[in-house]
């Protein structure tokens, strides 16, 4: 299972059971990590074309 993917369902859970603030951070941290992974990727892919 994916670092971002972890970080996302255990925010979610403590969102959920009345952690909203650290569950809100992890959240974000996820989705970030998750976001730079994409862009590294297309970056990676894009520049072996040339």
């Amino acid at each position: 299972m994916p670092f971002w993917l972890i970080l996302i369902v255990v925010g979610v859970i403590l969102a959920i059971i009345g952690f909203a603030g650290v569950g809100n951070i992890l959240i974000w941290i996820g989705v970030i990590i998750l976001v730079v992974g994409l862009v590294m990727t297309l970056l990676s892919r894009r520049g072996g074309r040339v």
